[in-house]
């Protein structure tokens, strides 16, 4: 029998052990308190894996269609952010 597959954020929580640096642990429980630490690894874990996630579409993205211009991220920044004043390359 053998274990389901669960995408990030579901199934069942599941104990496993990590080294974190001290300092690491001590931010975070001044920020979750000793009770919100795993939550706080999870939602992190779960961001990192997203994040892996975009490089990976960019770069499939990059090797099909090449890098993008300085003109094609300026022109996607514009209409992103169009009460933004962009300011031109020195």
């Amino acid at each position: 029998m053998s274990d389901p597959s669960y995408s990030p954020g579901e199934g069942p929580t599941k104990p496993v052990s990590v080294s974190v640096h001290e300092g690491t642990i001590s931010a975070v429980r001044t920020r979750v308190g000793k009770r919100g630490i795993s939550a706080y690894v999870e939602a992190a874990i779960r961001r990192q894996i997203e994040r892996d996630q975009l490089d990976e579409l960019i770069a499939a993205n990059e090797e099909r269609h090449g890098p993008l211009t300085q003109a094609e991220i300026d022109a996607a920044e514009r209409e992103m952010f169009p009460h933004r004043a962009c300011t031109p390359p020195a």
